[in-house]
């Protein structure tokens, strides 16, 4: 691996900081992890990812990357309760009025909790001898050289243990995994630079979760139920098995539509979903939590591959640079990716880094943004451009879902689509659109 400097921090030790982390281990002598919480030695979620409390999608083209950086994790994960689940056969998908064919498929996903996941993730990062993590610890503004156009380090704030008080930390890259609430762009206006266009698309979900006990006659034969906004209600719910013989359910709405704070209006919110599985799960399941509620506002992207002039020395990582309407699921495994694409960036040296990472990354984020923002848009109260293309696509994958209830290679390939292991494009081959045709023709 080329060796590109001595010292590079991340700002952020949620799941895309540790990933980030992880590829820069490989090129830097020492990678710095400042993270503003006190971690929990136990799986349990912690104030600065609110969402830890809901139920949360890993890919299967995430749980791809991460055994490729951390190898044999996901049986690690398996050996400490997580499980594995083929992800057409034992999982019932629901969208557009009906579920897709359940049939073995081989795409594999891996059901767990996220305070789980990203514990088993911190853990085996911190094997690596030259990776520290500061907790307890804010990153408070950018070090630049005396001409402005590069960073060298950050100003920030360390917890009692690492010295105390505010230091000056050098670095040969800072790396911005701080999520959502990033600061960079308020960074780079206030050196002068030109802040990254903002696309957004406002949603207004709110939803609520809780942990209910897990027995073998709920869902039988299923590990998950994910059940998609759709006509004409907008009501979503998933159910999801995960470690410790628990279900993790999350129910929710669109536009300010909201499951009430009570266990009987929660369980009336079930009721109204469009099929009654969930419902019948936990209308009479032991809860093994109180009621947890979120709420996300819009899909923002900020479109840092646009910009003509960008510090050296400097990155935006993951949901700082994307977020996604979480009820896809796709966060964690596009955090994933991009540490594959940064891996790749760094191993061709450091020449030219900006441009490079965040062209990559917006290829990236392109195809899962388009599956999210076209989602939304499905809702006619919800704001933003439809053009004839995306109106086209939502057509048709309409048509695809009405053909894949009895077909389960078009259910397959949906949902390697939608797990990121195959583009879009493969939808749209004669040999799938003809398939497409004769699943609807009489109906």
């Amino acid at each position: 691996m080329a060796h590109l400097g001595k010292h590079a921090i991340v700002i952020g030790a949620s799941m895309g900081g540790l990933l980030a982390a992880r590829a820069l281990a490989d090129h830097y002598d020492e990678v710095s992890l400042l993270e503003r919480d006190t971690l929990p030695e136990t799986h349990e979620p912690r104030k600065g990812v609110p969402q830890g409390r809901h139920a949360h999608g890993l890919l299967a083209r995430g749980r791809e990357v991460l055994d490729q950086f951390f190898p044999g994790l996901s049986e690690e994960m398996i050996g400490q309760g997580a499980l594995y689940g083929d992800l057409v056969d034992e999982v019932r998908w629901f969208n557009h009025g009906v579920y897709l064919a359940n049939a073995p498929s081989g795409l594999r996903g891996l059901l767990i909790s996220r305070p789980m996941l990203e514990d088993g993730v911190r853990r085996r990062l911190l094997q690596l001898s030259n990776v520290r993590l500061l907790e307890h610890s804010d990153a408070l503004e950018p070090v630049f050289d005396p001409a402005g156009i590069r960073m060298t380090g950050i100003s920030a704030r360390l917890r009692r243990g690492e010295g105390g008080g505010t230091a000056t930390m050098d670095a040969d890259l800072v790396l911005d995994a701080s999520g959502r609430g990033s600061h960079s762009s308020a960074w780079l206006e206030a050196l002068g630079y030109t802040k990254p266009r903002e696309e957004g698309v406002q949603v207004n979900i709110a939803y609520m979760t809780r942990l209910y006990r897990r027995r073998p006659e709920h869902l039988p034969g299923k590990r998950a139920l994910v059940m998609a906004g759709c006509e004409p209600g907008w009501r979503f719910g998933v159910i999801l098995a995960q470690e410790d013989e628990r279900w993790i359910v999350t129910l929710g709405g669109y536009l300010g539509d909201r499951p009430p704070m009570d266990e009987a209006g929660y369980i009336e919110f079930a009721r109204s979903l469009p099929e009654p599985e969930i419902f019948e799960v936990i209308k009479d399941a032991e809860p093994l939590t109180p009621l947890a509620p979120y709420q996300f506002t819009a899909n923002l992207r900020r479109h840092y591959e646009e910009l003509n002039r960008f510090p050296d020395g400097f990155l935006v990582f993951g949901d700082a640079l994307c977020s996604f309407n979480p009820v896809y699921g796709q966060g964690m495994t596009v955090a994933c990716t991009e540490a594959l694409a940064l891996h790749e960036c760094l191993a061709a040296g450091v020449q030219d880094l900006s441009r490079r990472f965040f062209q990559t990354a917006a290829k990236l984020v392109d195809i899962p943004w388009q599956i999210a923002v076209g989602g939304d848009l499905q809702h006619r109260a919800v704001e933003g451009k439809r053009t004839t293309q995306l109106r086209f696509v939502n057509w048709y994958l309409m048509k695809l879902f009405q053909a894949a209830q009895y077909d389960a290679v078009l259910a397959t390939r949906f949902l390697e689509v939608a797990n990121l292991m195959k583009p879009p494009s493969s939808l749209m081959t004669p040999q799938i659109a003809l398939r497409v045709w004769k699943g609807n023709m009489g109906r």
